[in-house]
């Protein structure tokens, strides 16, 4: 059996926090010296160390208060690789994941320690979908967590106002696999993916936040163009820390689960029906949902809200997502939005005159609805079954014969009650 969910995601907590000290103490060596400076009312933090040229300085971060705890900690942290490739194997066992594939775990290492991450980029996509199995103590299906691509996004502005570099991206890419080359584009003279032979593709990306445009745009700390998309800005605004399971750990920023639920909605709606990328989408927004709206419902109320709020588009994207769920996810989204199904256009209850079947333990009979394709389960109570014929006292049989008699006016309520009144169930609904 495994550990409760509180134990493995206190196991992971203690992982990100060792990971993120080995890798700020990988960043800055003992000879340098900590300086801040304010840029615009706000304090940032840069590391200067003596070099052949004079002094470099080099970008830490915003100030926060981890961030001066790492600082404090810097001169003190010592190597703890073994302890942290435990803790990997620990989560890893209890949650019985698989390990990442070994190539994308060695560019997204390489990526990370060349300070990708540091210098503020985001790991999309599913490679930081596979961290929140971990993250978020459960085990999400592995079929969905395969891909050969690595997926980094940064803000153009945030790229250029870092005041710090990486190597060349292809440089980086070249320790890991010399076979790495651009992949030509229709704009030449840029290049915003990088790509293995063997199908390993590294992707850049960037918020299109002006007009629409296919246009590259510059991520100088990286040293690399990236390809603009639109609705790339929610997904990576206030991106959370994490790990990927491979080795001591490797040390990333991913979106935050429940943003990449909202976003996940609504992309799927921009790949055309029967794109196999369309299903993982909607497959991945499944079983994130399935946790958030029990486990998280406020943070994915919040992300839902905003999305919803940033204008008719965005609501189209989200309404038409949400008719491609299941019905117990797409039920409990509503209902953690504090909507009722016929919130959604389109969506009905249908029946099929399965025979009914009667409860003994909870005293309802039970029949079958449809909706949107999906099993609703749909129930009636003794009483209020007894309450609409005026006829009581009578046994199971009697029941069922009755329910059969007057079944017509059975499914209207039930209609009636699950499109028009608040959610009281996720995938069902009962008449009392």
């Amino acid at each position: 059996m495994p550990p409760p969910q509180l134990v493995t995601q206190t196991t992971y907590a203690e992982l990100v926090d060792r990971c993120a000290s080995a890798a700020f103490g990988a960043s800055f060596p003992q000879n340098g010296v900590f300086i801040p400076k304010t840029i615009k009312g706000r304090r940032y933090w840069y590391f200067q160390s003596p070099s052949s040229e004079g002094r470099t300085q080099k970008y830490v971060g915003p100030e926060t208060p981890e961030l001066l705890k790492q600082i404090d900690q810097h001169k003190n942290a010592r190597d703890d690789e073994r302890e942290r490739r435990a803790l990997v194997s620990t989560i890893v066992r209890s949650l019985g994941l698989p390990r990442p594939n070994p190539q994308i775990a060695n560019v997204t290492a390489a990526l990370a320690k060349a300070g990708v991450f540091r210098l503020r980029a985001v790991l999309v996509g599913t490679v930081a979908y596979q961290t929140y199995s971990a993250m978020l103590g459960i085990k999400l299906p592995v079929s969905i967590q395969q891909t050969g691509d690595v997926d980094i996004a940064q803000f153009a502005n945030v790229s250029a106002a870092v005041g710090d570099r990486t190597s060349p991206i292809l440089d980086i890419l070249k320790e890991v696999d010399k076979t790495f080359a651009p992949v030509p584009t229709i704009h030449k003279g840029h290049v915003t993916s990088y790509a293995a032979k063997g199908g390993l593709r590294v992707d850049f990306l960037t918020p299109n936040e002006g007009r629409d445009t296919d246009k590259p745009q510059p991520l100088q700390a990286l040293q690399t163009d990236a390809q603009p998309l639109r609705y790339l800005n929610f997904l990576i605004y206030e991106p959370e820390p994490a790990v990927v399971l491979h080795d001591a750990g490797i040390y990333v920023t991913v979106p935050a689960p429940h943003r990449y639920a909202v976003h996940k909605l609504i992309i799927s709606r921009l790949r055309s029906e029967g794109v196999p990328k369309r299903d993982k989408d909607i497959q991945q927004v499944e079983a994130l949902l399935e946790f958030l709206w029990q486990k998280r419902p406020y943070e994915l109320k919040s992300a839902w809200e905003e999305a919803y709020g940033k204008g008719k588009e965005w609501r189209r994207h989200l309404i038409e997502g949400m008719s491609e769920l299941t019905p117990r996810v797409r039920d409990g989204v509503l209902k953690v939005i504090d909507r009722r199904r016929d919130f959604i256009p389109g969506l009905d209850l249908t029946f099929n005159n399965t025979p009914p079947r009667y409860d003994f333990d909870r005293h309802v009979i039970t029949f079958a609805g449809n909706s949107m394709g999906g099993s609703v389960q749909c129930e009636i109570t003794s009483e209020a079954l007894n309450d609409l014929v005026r006829e009581h006292g009578r046994d199971q049989k009697r029941q069922i014969e009755i329910f059969i008699e007057n079944r017509s006016a059975i499914e209207k309520l039930a209609r009636t009650k699950y499109l028009s009144f608040p959610i009281e169930e996720p995938g069902s609904v009962l008449i009392k």
